[in-house]
């Protein structure tokens, strides 16, 4: 039986790209995975392990990297790495979402809302449990990924903290978290912890060229910083033309309290295109981006790195007009506003001119 349940949606799947499962290439987080390497050639690998981290920062393709590496059991770690190269037979039955010994616990797909659920569910860490009371088909270990962890309800965290505390022989569990200061303080004094940071330059730009996209050195820079070193999110601007994107966004917010009119509607008309699904997220999401920024640099009285030339010194200029704070909220105010007029299914042209006007009133020294 698959352990994956690869053939209903994968909410950690990023658009056309390959799933973490099925991702052999690997970039940074070397003191990560050295880390996981020393602590299986000691033989006392610790049960629990926590992998936390920005979004789209390469935890969950750590997380099944180990899986593969431990399901495979390799005779030596001489190469430094936890590659298992994609032919093995372990690693195909993986990528299958087959492998007996490995189980996968995510939200669970909805029959009735033909949805994901919300939360992971303590039913779904009974399955855990199940799987667990099982011998491991190949003799050696079983692996659990909780993909992510932050998503369990109450219930099931309880579940699976009683678990950590009694862990079966040779059995390990990789929890993803995006948000570790969520989880249960119990459940992460169980496990081992370890801290993806964000990429560099350079390595953004190697999983953007691993993938296909080739950048001029300023424009990986740009996507870099952006992007905040997650590169799943710079996945996801490259794919969905977000730097350009992000200009656009940036040459009318910074004329603010006075922005380009003509250019606004141009810009509006382009996201708000009608079957544009994926324009329409970046574009909102490149203005949630930009006020964020702002926010941050109000807050620290400098800008951070320019995605757009000169955009530091439009910025602080803008920024003046209000306080930081003010700022932070309409951070916050513009998700709400671009989530609900999803929900009442608004027309999204007005609804991205609304919240630019929302800005425009805040840079004239008005409430969001």
């Amino acid at each position: 039986m698959a352990r994956v349940e690869v053939d209903i949606p994968e909410a950690t799947r990023l658009l056309d790209f390959a799933h973490p499962r099925e991702t052999f290439g690997f970039v940074g987080h070397e003191n990560a995975e050295r880390d996981l390497i020393a602590a299986h050639a000691s033989g006392k690998m610790h049960h629990a392990w926590l992998l936390s981290g920005a979004q789209g920062v390469g935890k969950a393709t750590l997380a099944y990297r180990m899986a593969r590496f431990l399901l495979a059991e390799p005779q030596s770690h001489e190469d430094g790495s936890l590659a298992v190269d994609a032919g093995d037979p372990n690693a195909r039955l993986i990528v299958a979402g087959s492998h007996p010994d490995l189980f996968v616990l995510r939200r669970p797909w909805d029959d009735k809302t033909k949805k994901l659920k919300t939360v992971i569910t303590v039913d779904e860490v009974r399955r855990v449990q199940h799987f667990f009371a099982r011998h491991a088909s190949r003799g050696g270990w079983r692996v659990v990924i909780v993909d992510a962890a932050d998503d369990m309800n109450a219930s099931a965290a309880n579940a699976l903290l009683k678990m950590l505390e009694e862990p079966p022989a040779k059995a390990i569990l990789l929890l993803v978290s995006h948000s570790p200061g969520r989880l249960l303080p119990t459940i992460r004094s169980r496990c081992r912890k370890l801290i993806l940071n964000a990429l560099g330059t350079d390595e953004i730009a190697q999983v953007l060229s691993a993938n296909g996209y080739e950048l001029k050195a300023k424009d990986a820079e740009a996507v870099a910083a952006l992007s905040e070193g997650s590169a799943g999110e710079a996945l996801a601007l490259a794919a969905g033309g977000g730097l350009d994107l992000y200009k656009q966004v940036e040459g009318i917010l910074a004329a603010l309290p006075s922005p380009d009119v003509k250019a606004l509607h141009k810009l509006a008309d382009a996201v708000a295109k009608r079957g544009a699904d994926d324009t329409w997220r970046a574009g909102t999401d490149m203005m949630i981006r930009w006020t964020g920024r702002m926010a941050l640099a109000s807050a620290l009285g400098e800008p951070g790195p320019d995605i757009v030339v000169g955009e530091g010194t439009r910025m602080l200029k803008v920024g003046a007009r209000a306080d930081a704070d003010r700022w932070a909220e309409a951070t916050n105010d513009l998700a709400h506003h671009f989530a609900r007029g999803e929900a009442l299914n608004n027309d999204r042209k007005q609804s991205f001119m609304n919240a630019v006007f929302l800005l425009q009133g805040l840079a004239r020294g008005k409430a969001a």
